[in-house]
């Protein structure tokens, strides 16, 4: 056998290197140490970022929410029972972005924008990231137009505007989601498109709301996000931000969205059981010290950006300006508004619609308190019609609840104050509204008008209703040209038509 000398062992192993192709492949991994209860911490992911998204065996996904000098925190999304400690997991890079788009429409999807529906996988073009800054304020645009909800109570009194943060509060079972339902059910034939999110309800009551709104006909127009309380405590807290960057793809566009956030409180919660997981130091009543940022950075979003905004978005487009509307809902206990998470999003939106026990229990629905209620925008966002015979309505309730305690005492009233009384019991029993009862500016305006000028107190406050039902089929047959104006326009002028309207009406009505 011939030896080989040195050189030419050495010129065989340089030939032999030459030819070898290197592939640099680098990975960002690290090892589970621990895993419970849906959190897992991992050693070793030093280049991970806060909510990036962290991939794992058989398509688990988890997202970053803690990092710490020697472990990093992630919450799973979805199920974590195959996951166990030695295991590795690595960066991904990305994070966490959810389907948007006019595909969306109709459909009923979870946190991550999957469809459950049984209709078959949504044909998503394009995805958004889930957490976004809201736009600046060079960017925003003025409240001034309204979002007409077809609520006598709110659209003449505690008016929103398209852009508007308007918070839905009070107790359990008092009507806040039917309040809402209502105003997205009386978006129809309007081009605005609805969210509807679902966070930690029972999924047999997310499926009858879905049926409501397919009866009638508002899944043409609404995206149902849905994050039943069976769930992970992750996607109840994610479902608002997904819902959110849903109707951002429409307001960026110059179009108009409302989202309804049902609730935050069940939010909170499962933020808090998150962070108390994860070991993160407790505060009040056990929330984390950034409970209030959650809520700003997701209602801040909702806002009406101006012509400049909507250009950058669309190329070119500037032609209109877009909005998200906000309604989120916060559930209290024995009508306390000053706990936690009830004051600090009642210091977050532009107002709140206060739904009081008492008066549900009385039968005065929706069970709105005037008193305790507030809009922010205020007459801005009403119809300048609406807004002229709304104020005289507002004083006139608030006058009959002094009265009204103090008359009890009193066993002689002069005419003055029993006048007052009789009139504000007459607007109390006016506002009342059955759900899927809406009514139109035109309609409204002359509703205000009847009670304003006292043509309510000849009528037997029993028979409001029927009175208001005549009234409203007599102005839709009768005078259908001055109501579509009226709907269209809605200026102060028609004020004058509507007095011989009533005029007429009580004429053919003696």
């Amino acid at each position: 056998m011939k030896q080989l000398k040195f050189s030419e062992l050495s010129n065989i192993i340089k030939k032999e290197l030459t030819n070898i192709k290197f592939q640099l492949d680098l990975k960002n991994e690290g090892i589970i140490i621990n895993v419970f209860d849906g959190i897992v911490r991992m050693y070793g992911l030093y280049d991970a970022m806060y909510g990036e998204i962290i991939e794992f065996v058989d398509n688990i996904f988890g997202l970053v929410f803690n990092i710490e000098r020697t472990n990093v925190g992630i919450v799973i999304l979805g199920d974590y029972k195959n996951l166990s400690e030695g295991m590795k997991g690595k960066c991904t890079g990305n994070l966490l972005k959810v389907p948007v788009g006019l595909e969306l429409i109709g459909r009923v999807v979870d946190t991550l924008g999957i469809a459950i529906d049984g209709k078959g996988t949504i044909k998503k073009k394009k995805k958004d990231l889930i957490e976004k800054i809201a736009p600046g304020v060079i960017c925003r645009k003025t409240v001034n137009q309204p979002l007409n909800t077809g609520i006598k109570a709110i659209d003449s009194m505690i008016p929103i505007g398209l852009g508007q943060r308007e918070l839905i509060i009070g107790d359990r079972n008092v009507g806040k989601t039917s309040l809402c339902l209502d105003v997205i059910l009386n978006q129809k034939n309007k081009d605005i498109t609805c969210i509807y999110v679902a966070i930690g309800q029972k999924k047999s009551n997310v499926v009858k709301i879905v049926n409501v709104f397919e009866k009638y006909g508002a899944m043409n127009y609404t995206i149902v996000v849905v994050a039943s309380a069976s769930d992970p405590a992750i996607m109840q807290y994610l479902a608002p931000y997904t819902g959110c960057t849903m109707g951002e793809y429409f307001r960026d566009r110059g179009k108009n969205a409302v989202i309804v956030y049902d609730d935050l409180t069940k939010q909170a919660w499962a933020y808090r059981q998150i962070s108390l997981l994860l070991k993160r130091p407790p505060g009040r009543e056990a929330y984390p010290g950034d409970i209030f940022y959650i809520h700003s950075k997701l209602l801040e979003r909702a806002c009406r950006v101006n012509k400049k905004f909507v250009g950058n978005q669309t190329k070119g487009r500037r032609n209109t300006t877009g909005s998200l509307t906000a309604l989120p809902i916060i559930e209290t206990k024995g009508g306390d508004v000053s706990e936690f998470i009830p004051t600090n999003v009642i210091s977050i939106t532009d107002g709140q619609i206060f739904l009081e026990t008492n008066l549900f229990n009385n039968g005065i629905r929706p069970a709105i308190n005037v008193g305790l209620s507030v809009s922010r925008v205020g007459g801005s966002a009403q119809t300048k019609i609406i807004k002229k015979l709304g104020s005289g309505i507002r004083l006139s309730l608030a006058k009959y609840r002094e009265l009204e305690s103090f008359a009890q005492f009193s066993s002689e009233l002069d005419k003055i104050t029993k006048k007052q009384i009789i009139k504000g019991r007459n607007i109390t029993e006016l506002m009342k509204q059955k759900q899927l009862n809406k009514r139109s500016v035109a309609e409204l305006a002359i509703l205000l008008y009847a009670a304003n000028k006292d043509y309510l107190n000849d009528v037997d406050i029993k028979k409001i209703a029927f009175f208001e039902n005549e009234l409203i089929k007599y102005l839709n047959i009768k005078y259908k040209k001055i109501r579509n104006l009226i709907n269209k326009k809605g200026k102060e002028e028609y004020i004058e038509q509507l007095k011989q309207i009533l005029e007429k009406f009580k004429e053919n009505h003696r």
